[in-house]
């Protein structure tokens, strides 16, 4: 028999459920709309998945595209799916850094051959297809040593850089959507599909490698994102 936890939710109201259930679970058990939704979920002051398991009794508020912290989220994968799409048009693009910023986010890139304004109209059709195939944003945990040798073998160097430089020996979360992958603590909407197509490409800039002069230029390209077209 499954062991039962108790859930609080933000009107004070509490129910139980099964022990690992997800934010998906709670949100199904108040009602379907609510499920049909619900994007993410707050645990006990923290942000995760919805499709993240719930293992003691917690504090739980579930978040629908509406709410504030949805857009961050919003921002956030359509980093991750500019960066897919920038390596399906440009194969050997290294990918560094990439994070949801104030109305917007950025991605930077080492390319032999540095970006330009103009890629950005087909960087942005790609962004597109991928968002349309709606592939699922997966955790996986990865030790430290799998996480840098499997990055290595893909010629990430930035990436198996980053990886080393962690401290300990922690184990690493990596987030699949669909054959593509990259390192990060999350969390994500649950597909591509549920980032919309609310987005644009703004700009090409030079950035150094961990801001340092000293170390190699790579290209970051701007964009912005939200839940309806602004423009």
């Amino acid at each position: 028999m499954s062991e039962n936890i108790n859930i609080t939710l933000p009107d004070g109201n509490k129910i139980e459920i099964a022990k690992s259930s997800t934010g998906y679970d709670i949100a199904y058990k108040i009602s379907e709309s609510l499920a049909k939704e619900a994007v993410a979920v707050i645990i006990n002051n923290q942000i995760k998945d919805l499709f993240y398991p719930i293992e003691s009794n917690s504090d739980i508020e579930i978040i629908k595209r509406s709410n504030d912290e949805a857009l961050e989220l919003i921002r956030h994968d359509c980093a991750h799916v500019m960066a897919e799409a920038v390596q399906e048009l440009y194969p050997g693009t290294q990918v560094t850094i990439g994070p949801a910023i104030k109305d917007g986010f950025y991605y930077d890139f080492y390319r032999e051959k540095p970006f330009a304004i103009e890629d950005l109209e087909s960087i942005e059709k790609k962004m597109s297809e991928i968002i349309d195939r709606g592939d699922n944003f997966e955790r996986e945990v990865w030790t430290k040593k799998e996480a840098i040798k499997f990055f290595l073998d893909q010629g990430e160097n930035y990436k198996a850089e980053i990886i080393k430089d962690l401290p300990g020996d922690e184990d690493i979360t990596i987030y699949r959507q669909g054959k593509w992958l990259d390192l990060c603590r999350g969390p994500h909407l649950p597909s591509t599909h549920h980032i919309g197509k609310a987005f644009k490409l703004l700009n090409v800039a030079g950035a150094y490698w961990r801001g340092d002069e000293n170390n190699v230029m790579l290209t970051r390209i701007y964009g912005t994102a939200w839940r309806n077209a602004m423009w």
